[in-house]
C-alpha cells in the first residue's frame, strides 16, 4: 500500500507542476502581447488587433489546458461543479475571440 501511495503522490505533484507551467506560459504570452500591443498602438500599426486578438486567443488556450489538467485531481463533485464551468466560461471566450479574429482578418483584406 505504501508503494501505491508514493505513486499517486508523484502523480499529484506531477499534475500540479503540469498545471502551474500551462498557467504561467499563458500568462508570459499575454503579457507578451500586451507588450507588443502597445507598441503597435504608439507606432499606428493597423494589425494591431488581430495581433492582439490572437495572442489572447493563444493565452487561453494554455490557461484552459490548465483547466483541463486540474480536472485529474479533483477530488469532490462541487470542485468538479466550480471547474466545468471555467472550462465552459473559457471556451466559451476563446470562440468568440476566434470569431473575431476572422472577422478582423476579413476586414483587413
Amino acid at each position: 500500500m505504501n508503494v501505491l501511495h508514493q505513486i499517486e503522490t508523484y502523480f499529484q505533484l506531477t499534475v500540479q507542476y503540469g498545471i502551474l507551467l500551462m498557467e504561467c506560459v499563458g500568462v508570459v504570452i499575454l503579457l507578451t502581447t500586451a507588450v507588443k500591443s502597445i507598441w503597435g498602438i504608439l507606432s499606428r500599426d493597423p494589425h494591431v488587433r488581430l495581433t492582439l486578438a490572437k495572442g489572447i486567443a493563444l493565452s487561453l488556450e494554455f490557461k484552459l489546458g490548465g483547466e483541463v489538467l486540474r480536472t485529474v485531481i479533483v477530488r469532490e463533485w462541487s470542485e468538479l461543479a466550480i471547474l466545468g464551468a471555467i472550462i465552459v466560461l473559457r471556451g466559451a471566450l476563446t470562440f468568440l475571440i476566434h470569431w473575431e479574429i476572422k472577422t478582423e482578418e476579413a476586414n483587413l483584406q
